[in-house]
């Protein structure tokens, strides 16, 4: 049976076809009120046959159907927001080689379609690619499957029991895998969609909850920082009955009034390479870890996680080794083949394998205690930086002689990016900066910029991490 992310959304809209899909401040949709529009953008393109198609648009109910739509006519869709640096998302789009690009005029006054359309999506055809930070000082794109997506909304279900009724919080930007599962695990499990206008979205936290009670929220998807907020507030809406975290370690210090209030709380892990998720743990009723985080659990449905040593065999258990991770949920890779692609690995069963870089190990229950990457890589924001893009993007400025990016700890153990620059005669720091933000997400642009004479060494010629000044940040959360 073709199991696909829009062939599920179809059944959802043949069974469920007046349940409301799409909550908007002043506007609601139901599912099949969304497949009329997914249809009506869909006309527009369907008969060109695209292979990929850029989506760089606001958040709404258009947005979500011009990925649906895309999806239909068994393209994969490319997701930018329209606040990215326009270079970066050209980069992104080039390398893509997306046949067209949607922007929001692309979907105004839209039109019932006029032509039959079928639905051309395949299981192991690509659904998505999403572009993280990597290593060369660019962004590498991680192509997703239809089939990935379908399970991990299965697991989603299995584990959450969601369906009609539940309403999720749509906050998460498109380009990040949070994204995935608010918008996928809610429609094609027959849940709504709640979509903040820009003004909320970007308001204060206590007007964005007063718009989650109004509208009848109860799940919140979101970074351990949004939990660490929301638990210094007297206000929390009632209608909120589970929390998810992820993207970064959580804290229990992040979440002890959260926990109080009866709220579900869940921590989850798992890199975008591996489709959103790989592990969820539920914090109800359990103790933190003596570090004073929560272990990310165990695998979900369709996926395994195993504890393996450098040369890919398991270790005991409680000893320390790499989090790899099989199954459904692993990813096709990068496109145009990263460097970073000799994460992914193939075994002689033909079955991938994806090298995480974190570190952990198994508890006695079986659960499995994250400890720290391998490499340099950071979640800033619940984000994936890769301080060596931030680096490379800092030495190409022409203002700069030469610079070192490197990320440090606030005191709650949150991470933050300081550049140590040796500035050409005459630079400013503002025009640094300015160059920076023209190439870089917000997250990426350090927070602190250190003027140095020169970038201190050990004596085998590398940055003398010990020897540069430290700028001490309080924590934020």
């Amino acid at each position: 049976m073709k199991r696909t992310i829009y062939s599920l959304f179809k059944e959802i809209v043949a069974s469920n076809p007046e349940n409301t899909a799409i909550i908007e401040d002043d506007r609601t949709l139901t599912f099949v009120q969304l497949d009329e529009m997914v249809d009506a953008i869909a006309s527009k393109f369907y008969d060109r046959k695209p292979k990929s198609v850029g989506i760089v648009m606001h958040h709404g109910a258009e947005q979500i159907a011009a990925m649906l739509a895309v999806l239909k006519s068994g393209a994969f869709y490319v997701p930018a927001e329209p606040s990215l640096p326009q270079e970066r998302i050209d980069y992104m789009m080039q390398t893509a080689d997306v046949d067209f690009v949607i922007k929001d005029n692309y979907c105004k006054h839209l039109k019932p379609a006029d032509k039959e359309m079928t639905d051309r999506s395949e299981p192991d055809g690509l659904a998505y690619v999403l572009y993280t930070s990597g290593t060369t000082g660019k962004p590498k794109g991680v192509s997703v499957e239809n089939h990935s997506v379908v399970n991990y909304c299965e697991a989603f279900e299995a584990e959450f029991k969601t369906g009609p009724g539940d309403v999720m919080l749509q906050y998460s930007v498109c380009s990040f895998d949070i994204f995935v599962e608010e918008v996928y695990t809610t429609l094609l499990n027959g849940a709504a969609l709640c979509i903040p206008s820009h003004a909320i979205h970007n308001g204060s936290l206590t007007g964005l909850l007063k718009f989650a009670e109004r509208n009848g929220v109860t799940i919140i998807d979101g970074f351990p920082y949004l939990l660490a907020e929301m638990n210094k507030l007297d206000y929390i809406p009632k209608s909120i009955k589970l929390i998810i975290s992820g993207g970064d370690v959580i804290r229990a210090s992040y979440i002890t009034r959260l926990k109080d209030l009866g709220i579900k709380i869940y921590n989850t892990y798992g890199p975008s390479e591996t489709t959103v998720c790989s592990n969820y743990f539920s914090v109800d009723n359990v103790e933190p870890l003596e570090d004073g985080t929560f272990p990310i659990g165990k695998a979900i449905k369709g996926v395994e996680v195993k504890i393996l040593d450098k040369d890919l065999k398991e270790v005991p258990r409680g000893s320390i080794g790499e989090i790899c991770i099989f199954g459904e949920g692993v990813s096709r890779g990068y496109i145009n083949d990263a460097p970073e692609q000799s994460n992914f690995v193939t075994l002689t069963d033909g079955t991938r394998m994806y090298r995480s870089g974190d570190l952990g190990y198994e508890l006695p229950d079986g659960n499995i205690a994250f400890l720290n990457r391998r490499d340099n890589q950071v979640m800033i924001l619940g984000k994936r930086v890769e301080p060596e893009e931030v680096e490379n993007v800092l030495n190409t400025c022409p203002e700069v002689e030469r610079g070192i990016v490197r990320a440090f700890l606030d005191e709650n153990g949150l991470h933050y990016l300081t550049a140590y620059v040796i500035p050409k005669k005459g630079a400013t720091f503002k025009e640094i900066r300015k160059y920076l933000s023209n190439r870089l997400t917000n997250f990426m642009v350090p927070e602190f910029f250190v003027k140095v004479k020169t970038i201190p060494l050990t004596r085998r010629g590398k940055v003398d991490v010990e020897a540069l000044p430290v700028v001490m940040k309080v924590g934020g959360v």
